[in-house]
């Protein structure tokens, strides 16, 4: 049986082992469905009402997996609807994690890092929007967020760890207990963080992991 399906958005740059969407994360079969016409430019949007959710929607008529998640975070204010489409475990984004990290963690102790913290807001928090205070995003300039705004095919992995790494240092205060990240892009680089800052980590991964023990790779758990 397949283990996961993925809802991927329309894009072509490298899916490299700890993302999301790349076969190589998990111990099992995957399906990777990829979302025709949504771009990172149609999904990524501070207006999730903007958002065509109806190919999502008719995406997990297909789904053959036992969880189905998304490839985007951005997704989080659709939760509830794609999961009504199916008896099945539904993660729309990494943030649906808030709902436990609030029972023990204040909003100044969680560090969430998003693909674009201009544009990730209280729209896509919902009842979490006061965990707003610790979003931090990925520079415009800097390698990774290049690659995915231009669908580029080449990757350099050690490049964006580094860079990834960098950023959380330099955001990182006294008082974090915890890092979140939104952007499913980010989950290869959390190995290099937990021993950066010595921090836990919650991702798109995780809470797949949560959903179906032994789905994911142990080294990206």
């Amino acid at each position: 049986m397949t283990a996961l399906t993925v809802l991927q958005l329309d894009t072509g740059f490298p899916r490299v082992p700890g993302d999301v969407g790349c076969a190589a994360t998990y111990t099992g079969t995957v399906q990777v469905l990829r979302i025709p016409r949504a771009t990172v430019a149609h999904v990524v949007t501070s207006n999730p009402d903007a958002i065509d959710i109806a190919p999502f929607e008719a995406a997990i008529a297909l789904a053959q997996g036992e969880v189905i998640a998304t490839s985007c975070g951005f997704l989080a204010p659709f939760q509830d609807r794609l999961a009504a489409r199916t008896g099945r475990p539904v993660i729309a984004s990494a943030l649906g994690a808030l709902d436990d990290l609030s029972l023990t963690h204040s909003p100044d102790q969680i560090l969430i890092i998003t693909f674009d913290a201009s544009i990730l807001g209280p729209a896509h928090l919902g009842r979490h929007a006061v965990f707003a205070q610790g979003i931090v995003g990925l520079p415009p300039d800097s390698h990774l967020r290049r690659v995915i705004v231009g669908d580029l095919t080449k990757l350099d992995t050690d490049r964006a760890g580094a860079e990834v790494v960098a950023l959380v240092a330099r955001h990182r205060r006294p008082a974090h207990r915890h890092i979140l990240l939104e952007c499913t892009n980010l989950p290869p680089y959390k190995a290099a963080l937990r021993a950066a800052t010595g921090l836990p980590v919650t991702d798109i991964l995780s809470r797949i992991e949560a959903a179906r023990p032994g789905t994911v790779v142990p080294a990206f758990v």
